[in-house]
């Protein structure tokens, strides 16, 4: 028996060791802290990272996550949104600090070519992250959303960036404003508790930008959902909106799902779950 004890000791120091030169991989990574995004982890499976969309909190993914599990869902949160503290995303640019601190969690979270969704909002990030030469991304899918933010209400980046500007000044910078933007807020699902500072800024540079002449610059293969409604016309013009927006893109895989809108995922959550388990098996 005490030299069995001993060969175990043994045994499990060299073990010990070896995992500290070799295997430092299979350590748990340091907690990930953020000033601009909260994640949390639902699940086990390959990685997915889920990105809501304007002023929407992780709930809006509860219902994919109940009908696709074997996955381990990273459910980002953008601060400021949905009743989280805005923090460092109070003022100043949103877009690219996001997407660094999206890139910093998966390299400190050490996932290995996650899948990435974005609805809304969430799909510009995710398209930003994917145009990075790092962290490597295994598919992008976005949810109902344009590399143009102003195409979704029928503008231009150049046209309806001004208008946003003035909107944004109007409610944040009067008290009018901020009232009827705070009113707007609690009564969208979801946004209950969002900062109209961070809503108006994120706004802003959304109305101001515009993918379209970076799309082929993606590093990972695309998939778009679209949400379409039941008048054949507006199919029909819908389709062809996405088609040409995403047309620099290489290969990009276009999706119509409806009669829905704009939060497909609530609206269709059979059709939407059906789509997106094709997605992560591809």
């Amino acid at each position: 028996m005490p030299g069995k004890i001993l060969f175990d000791r043994r045994t499990a120091l060299i073990t010990g060791l070896a995992t500290l030169a070799f295997g430092g991989s299979r350590a748990a990574a340091a907690p990930f802290a953020s000033r601009r995004i909260s994640v949390t982890v639902r699940g086990n499976g390959p990685d997915v990272l889920l990105i809501p969309g304007l002023a929407s909190g992780p709930g809006i993914w509860g219902g994919t996550i109940a009908a696709i599990p074997g996955y381990r869902y990273h459910l980002v949160q953008v601060r400021g949104f949905a009743g989280l503290a805005p923090d460092a995303n109070k003022s100043g640019p949103l877009l690219t600090p996001l997407v660094n601190d999206l890139a910093s969690y998966i390299t400190q979270a050490r996932l290995i070519r996650p899948a990435v969704v974005g609805h809304s909002m969430g799909g510009t990030l995710a398209m930003l992250l994917a145009m990075r030469p790092t962290p490597a991304l295994s598919r992008v899918m976005v949810v109902d959303m344009l590399p143009d933010g102003a195409g979704m209400v029928g503008g231009t980046s150049s046209g309806m960036g001004y208008l946003a500007q003035q909107l944004g000044d109007y409610f944040t910078g009067t008290k009018a404003g901020r009232q009827l933007f705070s009113q707007m807020l609690q009564n969208q699902p979801g946004a209950k508790g969002s900062d109209p500072d961070v809503i108006a800024n994120a706004l802003r540079e959304l109305a101001q930008t515009d993918l379209g002449p970076r799309l082929k610059t993606l590093r990972a293969p695309l998939q778009v959902v679209y949400a379409i409604g039941g008048d054949a016309q507006q199919r029909q013009s819908q389709t062809q909106r996405y088609r040409t927006a995403y047309a620099p893109a290489k290969a990009p895989l276009l999706t119509p799902i409806g009669p829905s809108g704009h939060v497909v995922m609530a609206d269709q959550p059979a059709k939407f779950a059906t789509i997106l388990q094709g997605f992560l098996k591809r």
